[in-house]
């Protein structure tokens, strides 16, 4: 049984009495791990009461009677302009309340990093990105329309990639909504002058940029391998029209199947831009594994709030090339709801969506020169230079798209049709598409550091030379899903008089998703 899946029994039968015979164990050991959309139940974390949220179908309704109080939070907004909590209780002992606008609120990243400021510019308009991940939820009010009828690679999950396997396509809705979130109406809110989309709710860096879903299957449960569905995933996204990808999972090996060659080296043929998470000490990964190790591939660390590298929900490498905020972040989740976590697969969808708003500003740039753009305009942090912690620095939209054309050729991330000439000894074929798939359809500045060169040699990433799977394993799992420290699940209907948003929360939410071997080929 796939982890998901016994997850989502859990949900299914949330008191130890209902549960199949055999399932509390596995139940224990999952607790906590998901909130359920349909059911707005959550899963218990050891001895934590059971919650319920509050409904926001009507203003004078109320929480269903929970064993534990009830804590009522509300947004107040702060001198910066984000929404904060009253109250610092520990999520366990209640349900969190906020106005319809918190949401919005919450996305302190869009001012502190003057993304903003950059709509007059571009919006996301004509970009296609590609978020490989569990599926996304093109029906939540916030992404209708943006979210395009895409694929699913595992053979498991819905053809359209909107699904995949599991209960919820929860991960990949989080995602997608923090590069092309448009937000949605909301009774008693006027649209906000100047900015693109709707007044309330999640709204992405790019609202306007399209997403392209394709779901995997991360498990064990029938469907294909991971060693087959990554470079079929990839291909797909090239082939469909992505000009980005977004790859916000990750692995405990820097090495990768030799399965997986072609198709990052096809995406780099054809001038598509990879971003992927760098992963998560809280998950227990310690090093940045595939496929972020992979040449040419843009990888995002997380930084908190202060701009301070974040212990848990980030890790350490020197492949990461920038780092984004991943702390204290807020998303669309299925359901029409939204979730609080931390974790660089939030990151690095941030990152994405620069990447979207700077190909509709300047079409004609290559991945190399927005790769480019994105590690030179970086903030230096931690040690000079670039470090294993930082990588180039903290990533600076405004300044990503105020500087003049980069003057490279290739990517300074590296190459993987380079990489695979000297490491596989063989070369790359030239490129050739993916079978044939369904048509899509609509469902200031400052002294920068100096950027990299781009005619380096890729031998020069020193961590590569080892990647030599032969027999090794290759774990796969979502970065998120051990790094969300805190979980929070609001569930709000679009155009709601109440304007109100109920949120079940938990304490301590380790979202603890095995990390699942897949035998290498």
């Amino acid at each position: 049984m796939d982890w998901f899946e016994r997850v989502a029994r859990c949900v299914r039968h949330p008191l130890d009495g209902l549960r199949p015979a055999g399932l509390n164990s596995v139940c224990s050991r999952a607790a906590g791990a998901v909130v359920s959309a349909a059911l707005l139940t959550l899963l218990p974390l050891g001895s934590v009461s059971w919650l319920t949220a509050v409904s926001a179908t009507d203003s004078s309704s109320s929480s269903t009677a929970s064993p534990s109080p009830k804590r009522e939070v509300t947004a107040t907004p702060s001198p910066s302009g984000t929404a904060v909590p009253n109250s610092t209780a520990a999520p366990s002992q209640g349900t969190d309340t906020a106005s319809g606008d918190d949401v919005r609120h919450r996305e302190y990243w869009l001012n502190d990093y003057g993304i903003t400021s950059l709509w007059s510019q571009a919006t996301g308009r004509g970009v296609t990105v590609a978020v490989i991940d569990t599926g996304v939820d093109g029906s939540h009010p916030d992404l209708t329309g943006n979210v395009l009828r895409g694929t699913d690679v595992s053979g498991v999950g819905s053809e359209d990639g909107w699904k995949g396997l599991g209960a919820e396509p929860m991960h990949g809705t989080e995602v997608a909504s923090l590069i092309a979130g448009h937000g949605h109406d909301t009774q008693g809110y006027s649209a906000i002058a100047g900015q693109p989309g709707k007044p309330t709710g999640m709204i992405g860096v790019a609202p306007e940029a399209k997403i392209l879903p394709i779901s995997l299957n991360m498990g064990t449960t029938g469907g294909k391998s991971i060693d087959e569905q990554i470079p079929a995933a990839v291909r797909y996204a090239v082939d469909h029209g992505a000009q980005i990808i977004n790859m916000s999972i990750g692995s405990n090996k820097t090495s990768w199947p030799q399965s997986w060659d072609d198709a990052f080296a096809y995406a780099e043929q054809k001038g598509v831009l990879i971003v992927a998470a760098a992963g998560n000490r809280g998950s227990g990964l310690t090093q940045v594994g595939a496929p972020a190790t992979i040449p040419g591939v843009l990888t995002v660390g997380g930084v908190d709030r202060n701009k301070q590298i974040s212990e848990g929900s980030s890790t350490q490498g020197i492949s990461i090339a920038v780092v984004a905020p991943s702390t204290d972040m807020i998303a669309a989740a299925p359901g029409n709801g939204y979730m609080l976590w931390s974790g660089s697969s939030a990151a690095a969808p941030l990152v994405t969506g620069v990447a979207a708003l700077l190909k509709q500003k300047y079409p004609q740039e290559s991945a190399a020169q927005l790769a480019q753009r994105l590690i030179a305009s970086a903030d230096d942090a931690g040690a000079t230079g670039r470090d294993p912690l930082y990588g180039y620095g903290v990533f600076n939209p405004q300044d990503a798209m105020a500087l003049p054309a980069p003057k490279v050729t290739a990517n300074p991330l590296g190459s993987m049709s380079e990489w695979i000439a000297v490491h596989r000894k063989h070369q790359v074929s030239a490129p050739s598409p993916s079978d044939a798939a369904p048509v899509h359809e609509e469902g200031e500045n400052i002294v920068k550091q100096a950027a990299p060169d781009a005619s380096r040699p890729p031998e020069d990433r020193g961590w590569l030379p080892p990647v030599i799977v032969g027999a090794l394993l290759v774990w796969v799992t979502i970065i998120t899903a051990g790094a969300v420290h805190r979980l929070h699940r609001m569930h709000v209907r679009a155009g709601d008089a109440a304007r109100q948003v109920g949120t079940a929360v938990r304490e301590q939410a380790h979202h603890a998703a095995e990390h699942v071997p897949h035998p290498h080929h």
